[in-house]
């Protein structure tokens, strides 16, 4: 099993839902051992207008945002581990502030020295990530984006979800929505034996106008 996938294979089970959603594409192949390489970022149209920065008061969140897109074997990846702290932004799909979901991935844990194989045998070398708290927030939780202008654009929690990968709902969490929405998204559940997260954390939230 790819290192990455160790840790991340519930986000990129569910992030890989909604690409497949989004683009009408068939279903990818596992993607390739990730030490080895960073995600493909993006250059992004209209730079002033896509976001930057994503914080959430309630956790102590302020992170930065880098835009991604689709590796090619289909899926998104979370920012690398070297990066453990940022947020990653489906790019091809709506921004923050615009109508629909917009994607935000991060990790839950990472390795503590990247690059080197995790172990959950109660050796200290996994720490936290960008979202390792995401499952405690609540119902009307703040959660503000900041685009390259300096916009900020909050949004209240609306739900917060726990699904199992392998029974994701795709069209419940990425379906249109006619208003500006956020979807935040990380591992959650439980660790099998095989040290997977069985499950994704799901944050729904709605802008406030």
């Amino acid at each position: 099993m790819a290192i990455r996938t160790l840790l991340t294979v519930a986000v990129l089970g569910a992030v890989t839902a909604v690409l497949l959603h989004l683009t009408a594409g068939r279903p990818a192949a596992p993607p390739p051992p990730a030490a080895a390489r960073e995600p493909r970022l993006v250059r992004v149209t209209d730079p002033p207008s896509a976001p930057v920065r994503l914080r959430i008061p309630a956790l102590g969140v302020a992170a930065a945002v880098q835009p991604l897109a689709l590796a090619p074997e289909g899926t998104l990846d979370p920012p690398s581990f070297r990066h453990a702290m940022k947020v990653g932004w489906y790019a091809a799909g709506p921004r923050p502030g615009e109508p629909g979901p917009a994607v935000l991935v991060g990790h839950r844990d990472a390795p503590a020295n990247p690059g080197t194989v995790p172990v959950r045998n109660g050796r200290d070398d996994i720490k936290n990530a960008v979202f390792a708290k995401l499952g405690r927030l609540h119902v009307g939780d703040l959660i503000e984006t900041e685009s390259g202008d300096g916009t900020r654009q909050p949004f209240r929690v609306t739900a917060v979800d726990t699904y199992l990968t392998r029974r994701f709902p795709t069209e419940r969490v990425y379906g249109p929505v006619p208003d500006p929405q956020l979807r935040l998204i990380t591992c959650g559940g439980v660790i099998d034996a095989n040290g997977h997260w069985d499950s994704n954390v799901v944050v729904s939230a709605a802008a406030v106008r």
